[in-house]
């Protein structure tokens, strides 16, 4: 395999990884008005670890060790108090601007020290080492490690109970779960006859595509479609291209936004002449989603909801923009 083939799909796996186990605000949700908490500190929590956990006092500065954590903490309007982000948090654009504390899997624990923040948002891949030395050095960190959309939400209520903004976490849950339930309402009754079979391909060389342990998978069933590799191994496992003719999909949605990569998937499964003859290439209905909206667990993973309900089932939904 050529060295540049090797480090293509070593940076999706990342950015896959990045999606899957971490934790902005939505371009269509209302702006939320500032309110004062209610609740007293210092503030016992169980984190999505399980673990318990004081925080002693209203954060006034947040460390983000997630970018789907970041993307909550702007979302609930806490930027202001964000000190500290990894180098892959990238939205809102704002986010480029805050300090750096390494990368999603190699937290720079001399930095967060040096902040001395608050609050520290971890991830599960956070839990052997980071966790436990950031712990030790007397810092509070809460795990979020939300693996279904329904987590997706607990994690966002659980933020605003640490951070004092309950009110405005239960109020942007309120407007996601609402904008979730007007997609299921739709879907949830159509017969298997009705549900297409769809590909989901992260890259193609190797094909690469979603497992039914993941959000994606989720998101497919619950835009009422029908995931091919749900069968195949749980996570990200590879799928020969014979297997996805002989499934011969009716849609093809393809992850872009991969570094260099964009939209290259888009444009194998566009053209590879294996595919010509599926349902999803003779009916045009080969699609592109921007990894980030479907794949990081934060607000936008809604808007992710809503542009998969689009490209599977557009005569309930419309067509995607």
């Amino acid at each position: 395999m050529r060295l540049r083939t090797v480090v293509t799909i070593f940076l999706i796996v990342s950015t896959v990884l990045i999606s899957f186990l971490g934790a902005c605000t939505p371009a269509t949700e209302e702006p939320v008005p500032p309110v004062q908490s209610k609740l007293t500190f210092p503030v016992d929590i169980t984190d999505q670890m399980g673990r318990q956990v004081r925080i002693e006092k209203m954060p006034e500065t947040i460390v983000s060790l997630s970018p789907g954590h970041t993307e909550i903490v702007f979302a609930l309007g806490l930027e202001d108090r964000l000190v500290g982000v990894t180098e892959f948090c990238d939205y809102p654009e704002a986010a480029n601007d805050k300090p750096k504390i390494g990368g999603f899997s190699t937290v720079d624990i001399e930095r967060v020290v040096g902040i001395q923040p608050d609050l520290i948002l971890a991830a599960n891949i956070h839990r052997k080492e980071v966790i436990p030395e950031l712990e030790r050095l007397g810092l509070p960190v809460v795990c979020l490690d939300p693996t279904t959309l329904e987590e997706v939400l607990e994690a966002i209520t659980l933020v605003g109970k640490c951070s004092g903004q309950e009110e405005k976490a239960s109020h942007l849950v309120t407007g996601m779960g609402d904008r979730i339930n007007a997609i299921t309402d739709k879907t949830s009754n159509l017969t298997p006859a009705e549900r297409p079979r769809v590909f989901y391909t992260l890259w193609h060389d190797p094909l690469m595509t979603v497992g039914s342990d993941t959000r994606i998978h989720e998101l497919i069933e619950l835009a009422g479609g029908i995931n091919i590799a749900q069968d195949l191994d749980k996570g990200y496992p590879t799928m020969s291209l014979e297997a996805v003719i002989i499934a011969n999909p009716q849609v093809i949605v393809a992850g872009t936004g991969h570094g260099a990569g964009k939209d290259s998937t888009f444009h194998f499964v566009e053209t590879e002449p294996g595919l010509r003859n599926t349902y999803a290439r003779i009916n045009g209905q080969v699609y592109k989603i921007n990894t980030d909206l479907v794949g990081r667990p934060g607000p936008r993973m809604v808007d992710g909801l809503e542009q998969m309900a689009k490209v599977i089932h557009p005569e309930i939904f419309g067509s995607i923009e």
